[in-house]
């Protein structure tokens, strides 16, 4: 049931994050993007952990990383913009992400909109239906 739209977004209030919100960089300061600087950063992996990627797929030979993510048991949010207006490469690249994560690793493949992908591991179960 949808109660009345909000004109903002509902903030939550966490103790544990300063109330701090110096964000703004001056000038002279110097500004570090660390996904630039270490696009592939060594995040310490423990068991039962995930991790979500988000992906750009331009063409279809960047379909083996995704599956490479998905079999290591991540999730991964992929953006297919560039080829909506490729459709054979496109039907190919969903067709061989199907085969692999539906077919060989049970996992779950969802369409979000046109352009996006969500791309589940077998370690998330999915139900059908309304709850």
């Amino acid at each position: 049931m949808v109660k009345g739209v909000d004109a903002e977004p509902r903030w939550i209030n966490m103790p544990s994050i300063p109330n701090v919100t110096n964000t703004n960089l001056s000038p002279e300061q110097e500004y570090h993007d660390l996904a630039d600087k270490y696009p592939q950063a060594p995040v310490p992996r423990v068991s039962g952990d995930t991790i979500i990627h988000r992906a750009v797929l331009d063409d279809i030979t960047g379909t083996a990383k995704l599956m490479n993510w998905v079999s290591d048991g991540d999730v991964v949010i992929v953006e297919m913009s560039g080829l909506v207006n490729r459709e054979v490469e496109l039907h190919a690249a969903v067709k061989k992400l199907q085969q692999f994560i539906e077919g060989d690793l049970s996992g779950t493949v969802f369409g979000i909109g046109r352009e996006r992908l969500l791309l589940l591991p077998p370690t998330f179960g999915t139900k059908k239906g309304k709850e």
